[in-house]
């Protein structure tokens, strides 16, 4: 029981579960009122031949508030969920008011189109009521789906987010043994990808759309590939081509050294994530990286962005190597000698 109200949002929970209840309830309340006007059976449908389906009074009110319920149900229930993206919850939210007002002004539309008839063979649906309630369902779904605040609830997130805030404030040291950055291709290599690719693809779009679209998936994922997100801290170096595929993983115990170099990507065969032999590298262009040495004798070359910044990879690299090989935290260069 426990987990589930974790996982839930309990006041949208029970928002969702008792206003198809509170409006079903209305519906029926108001049509019992109705009913001394209303013939019988009633008309559940009206063909463009002139037939008419009936049914009777307790039939077409009990179906149509069990209708109400569960299309209301089936739609608010998608909000309640904590783990759902604001965004979509909000949307079932207000999705959710819109279909049980609509399917209700439905119902109310034919219950009103049948006052004061005597045969329900001369009625019709009121488009009055119909027009007025379709509009409220709308414009209220929207509103509300504007105005409906997800709870903040505490997720697993917020517990790996506390573990490192406490880690840090044990060691102050740990926020500056940690890096994170994105490096990615010169621009003028996306604008050539993208002339070699579009052009040619509009033309064979002409005769072969499939073919065009497919050169067109290829170059966009080419250039996915000339982006690399690089994260480096005392577990080690991790490297990610277009973001999500892991190519490198380097335990910091397993880097014997790491050091800024100024590289071409040609001696480590060309763009991209290359290994051949004893040596590996994921480059995106030629220019400032990091080359490490690895204590099995392998080396790594990974783009660092500017020299700045490949700069900072080098030296966090190097100094949770020094910490995982238990040699403590090495000096800095301000640091002076016996």
């Amino acid at each position: 029981m426990g987990k589930f109200v974790d996982a839930v949002d309990t006041k949208a929970l029970r928002f969702a579960i008792g206003f198809p209840l509170l409006l079903a309830t209305g519906f029926a309340v108001c049509a019992v009122l109705l009913r001394p006007d209303l013939p019988e059976p009633l008309a559940v449908r009206w063909n463009d031949d002139g037939g008419t389906a009936f049914a009777p009074f307790p039939a077409y009110v009990g179906v149509g508030a069990a209708l109400i319920v569960v299309a209301g149900w089936l739609v608010l229930l998608q909000a309640v969920p904590v783990s759902r993206p604001t965004v979509m919850r909000r949307i079932m939210m207000g999705a959710g008011l819109t279909v049980s007002l609509f399917v209700t002004s439905v119902l109310a539309a034919g219950l009103v189109g049948q006052a004061g008839v005597a045969d329900a063979r001369e009625s019709s649906v009121d488009v009055t009521v119909l027009a007025l309630g379709s509009g409220a369902a709308l414009a209220l779904g929207v509103i509300i789906g504007f105005v409906f605040k997800a709870d903040e609830q505490w997720t697993p997130e917020d517990d790996r987010a506390l573990q490192r805030a406490l880690e840090q404030e044990l060691d102050p040291e740990l926020a500056t043994d940690s890096i994170r950055l994105w490096v990615h291709a010169r621009s003028s290599v996306f604008v050539m990808i993208g002339i070699a690719s579009l052009f040619p693809a509009a033309l064979i779009v002409i005769a072969v759309p499939w073919l065009g679209a497919l050169l067109v998936a290829a170059a966009i994922i080419g250039a996915a590939f000339l982006f690399a997100r690089i994260t480096a801290d005392r577990s080690g170096l991790r490297v990610f081509v277009a973001g999500i595929l892991r190519v490198v993983d380097v335990p910091a115990a397993a880097i014997s050294a790491a050091d800024p170099a100024d590289v071409r990507a040609a001696d480590y065969g060309g763009w991209g994530y290359r290994h051949h032999g004893e040596t590996a590298a994921v480059l995106v262009s030629s220019g400032p990286a990091v080359v490490v040495r690895k204590t099995d004798g392998h080396r790594l070359a990974v783009s660092g962005g500017n020299s700045d910044s490949a700069a900072r990879l080098a030296e966090v690299l190097t100094r949770v190597a020094a910490r995982a090989r238990g040699e403590g935290r090495p000096p800095s260069q301000g640091d002076g000698g016996a």
